[in-house]
């Protein structure tokens, strides 16, 4: 389906070498102090019939070593208040220094992602010691997402289906094209009878508005904010909506608001052949790379694998068959971070052989898959925010003119990009708008871009950066997706600075 790839995954911040590690949740901090209340709830300038929302004192609980958690009521609909509530799951680390300069709100992601998730099981990939230093550090799970009150279509067999099932029609035929409609028409219809009639409010408008009020029942006056990916646009509009509320907000690996979701679908598709590529001409000069010649050669290669597991999946051991809408998506997961390619070679090595174990792990990861189960709801969750922020489908003219440009600059990616799209079928029409994001009179606003990112194109930071009214932009030269924490000291102290001592980083600061 031609829905935007997800620009942060649940994980995607570790390398799957390491997941395993991250996931035990091992920590050497302290044991927190008795749960207690939070500080006194920040209600300045709050409409009368929201001060219920925005005066709750807060219950802490501890919930594993160093960290504690509480839910927050907040409205179903911010427009109208008194339609219902829902949850908002989030989770503290306390400042290590025990002197915090005040909360720090981290958002991974997706969008769909789990921040509860990312700071219980990943803190270090999310903040380093410094900020968990001088901060408490918040992560907090979006409406719709996790262990807030969260959208629900499918179980473990539903989402198989619909995720890795081949469909029977050949590739681009009107049958295939019935058969996805099918299947979308099916998924739309579950996710709207199981998610308890929160689908139409499952939007980015939303969600930065909970996130104002987490900022007030966290006792904080303004928000500090460290946004990845889809968390970029969250934040860009949240500064939209609030820019007086605006603290220290960095935004890493950008979104342009301004994107229409096919404009989106096609850069992603560019950006993903070329991280592809910079994968290959590192893979070609290791010795257990399955590929031979030029980078053009060994693209060309994955091309013929791509077509090869199309007209005949491979088997895998629990009865999945793998074609290339999942392979695919094992690249795609893989090439998020560099970390991984070693991965990617030896997926498709196997595969090649015809052992499709490690494609399918991979894609897994992507979809947050586990043992046959899933283990959490980030692809329905996506899904859902994706059809209420995206309007407008595009023309048959602008759908040829990206399948020209995909023809041009996405050979290896660009058949297997297109498809059916959901949100064509989805149960509510879309209320969000790509519109330029200035957040005039919003505190200075750091933006980072990684060159050769596939998942958020560098392009799309400089677009951020360009229409923020106080933003400033980093660039980091390199590979994968984000910048923070990527290994660049650079990029590192920058941020650190900026969010611990105030210091403005320089605008146009390049960290090769």
């Amino acid at each position: 389906m031609r829905t935007p790839a997800r620009a942060l995954r649940r994980a995607a911040v570790a390398t799957i070498a390491v997941a395993a590690l991250l996931l035990s949740g091992c920590s050497f901090l302290p044991d927190p102090p008795a749960p207690s209340r939070s500080a006194t709830p920040d209600v300045s300038g709050v409409e009368e019939d929201l001060v219920p929302f925005y005066s709750q004192e807060l219950v802490w609980e501890e919930c594993g070593t160093g960290f504690d958690c509480t839910t927050v009521r907040a409205p179903l609909d911010w427009a109208e208040p008194d339609l219902g509530e829902i949850g908002l799951a989030i989770i503290r680390q306390r400042a290590t220094d025990g002197d915090p300069l005040g909360s720090l709100l981290v958002n991974p992601g997706g969008p769909g992602a789990s921040g509860v998730e990312l700071i219980r099981d990943s803190i270090g990939f999310a903040t380093g010691e410094a900020l968990q230093q001088h901060y408490d550090v918040i992560g907090f799970d979006p409406r719709g997402v996790g262990e807030s009150t969260a959208v629900r279509c499918l179980d473990a067999a539903g989402m198989d289906a619909y995720l890795y099932d081949v469909p029977a029609a050949a590739r681009g035929t009107q049958e295939w094209t019935d058969e996805l409609n099918a299947r979308n028409e099916a998924f739309a219809a579950a996710c709207d009878a199981n998610s308890e009639g929160i689908l139409p409010y499952i939007t980015t408008v939303q969600a930065a508005r909970d996130m104002d009020l987490l900022r007030a029942v966290l006792g904080d006056e303004t928000l500090n904010l460290l946004g990845y990916s889809y968390g970029t646009f969250l934040g860009a509009t949240y500064a939209e909506l609030y820019p007086e509320r605006v603290g220290r907000f960095v935004l890493d690996g950008a979104i342009d608001p301004q994107t229409s979701e096919l404009e989106v679908s096609t850069t992603q598709a560019i950006g993903f052949e070329s991280a592809l590529r910079a994968y290959m001409a590192s893979c070609l000069r290791t010795s257990d790379c399955p590929f031979a010649g030029t980078v053009d050669d060994g693209m060309a290669d994955i091309g013929t694998l791509l077509a090869s597991v199309d007209r005949a999946p491979l088997a895998g051991a629990d009865g999945r068959r793998l074609g290339a809408d999942t392979l695919l998506t094992g690249i795609i997961a893989a090439l998020y971070n560099q970390g991984n390619w070693p991965t990617l070679t030896t997926a498709l090595r196997e595969t090649l052989q015809g052992n499709p174990a490690t494609a399918f792990l991979l894609a897994d990861f992507y979809y947050a898959r586990s043992d046959g189960r899933y283990t959490d709801n980030s692809t329905e969750a996506f899904l859902a925010y994706n059809c209420m922020d995206y309007p407008d489908a595009p023309t048959p003219e602008q759908e040829e003119a990206a399948r020209a440009v995909l023809a041009e600059k996405a050979r290896t990616v660009a058949p297997y990009w297109d498809g059916v799209d959901l949100c064509e079928v989805w149960p509510y029409e879309p209320t969000g708008t790509r519109d330029a994001l200035t957040a005039r009179g919003a505190a200075p606003i750091v933006v980072i871009g990684t060159t050769n990112d596939p998942a958020t194109p560098y392009e799309w930071s400089v677009a951020l950066a360009d229409q923020l009214a106080s933003a400033v932009l980093i660039t980091r030269v390199g590979e994968g997706h984000t910048g923070y924490l990527k290994g660049n000291e650079c990029v590192d102290e920058a941020v650190e600075a900026y969010f611990i001592d105030g210091t403005v980083p320089q605008d146009g600061l390049r960290c090769e």
